[in-house]
């Protein structure tokens, strides 16, 4: 006999399975451990769980390094926009060459990117709001959705924190509709928790945070911050707190921007 409607989500390549949808439901995951979340995450599963990570934030290599110790076959991937630098694409390697793990990269369509650059020119960024979340959505957004289609769940390192857009962030969500489930293992850690743990565990980062980037996106829209300066205050500078998302983990627009 089947599960009530109510009970079930189906995800890209199952249902839900009812016990899996009650404890995110019922917020019984909150109390978890970053470890424990993750031993739960793939006892669901794996092998349709990734970890979504930018090697431009220590979170992301935190999250790394657990996941392997934990599943070494475990799925970590990343987005090449195009426009990375070159000290994150040394730490993918670094990354590859100590866990051992094949970092599943993830690039934008080259003919959407060739069109807006085309349209809009290499830098629009800079000129509107509405233009650097095209770039965005082009080069992030879309190829994140794609890769996510095949997947039943995927890992981030949001913490609450980090911006005045995530202090609502659930350890673990239900997005996409229900497709898919997001799990947030270090939504409450402080960014000294983080750099603790890399210093206690040898966690490779990107180099450029020991030149004043404490988050790493694209080249032209990040730069090195001031001494107490809020942590992301390089990333797009020009702009308001608010507006500082990418639209990786912002909610759906109408359009299905995502942004």
């Amino acid at each position: 006999m089947s599960a009530a409607p109510s009970q079930t989500v189906r995800t890209s390549g199952k249902v839900l399975k009812s016990e899996v949808l009650d404890d995110i439901r019922s917020g019984r995951l909150e109390s978890l451990s970053a470890e424990e979340i993750l031993i739960w995450g793939l006892g669901n599963f794996h092998p349709r769980m990734a970890l979504s990570c930018s090697f431009g934030n220590p979170e992301g290599l935190v999250l790394l390094h657990m996941l392997t110790r934990l599943e070494p076959s475990a799925r970590v991937y990343m987005l090449d926009t195009g426009r990375l630098p070159q000290e994150t694409h040394d730490l993918v390697d670094r990354v590859r060459d100590r866990y051992g793990v094949a970092v599943e990269v993830v690039m934008p369509d080259a003919g959407a990117v060739q069109e807006m650059v085309r349209a809009q020119g290499q830098n629009l960024f800079y000129e509107s709001l509405e233009k650097r979340k095209l770039c965005c959505r082009l080069r992030k957004v879309e190829p994140n959705r794609r890769f996510l289609a095949d997947l039943d769940a995927h890992v981030t390192g949001l913490r609450r924190e980090q911006n005045v857009t995530r202090t609502g962030t659930a350890r673990v969500e239900l997005g996409e509709g229900g497709r898919l489930v997001k799990i947030n293992p270090l939504v409450d850690w402080s960014r000294e928790d983080v750099m603790k743990f890399v210093r206690d565990h040898g966690v490779p980062v990107n180099r450029l945070h020991q030149r004043g980037y404490p988050t790493v996106g694209c080249a032209p829209c990040t730069r090195a911050v001031e001494p107490g300066e809020d942590i992301r205050a390089g990333r797009w500078w020009w702009e308001n707190p608010e507006d500082k998302e990418c639209g990786l983990h912002a909610g759906e627009e109408k359009d299905g921007s995502g942004i």
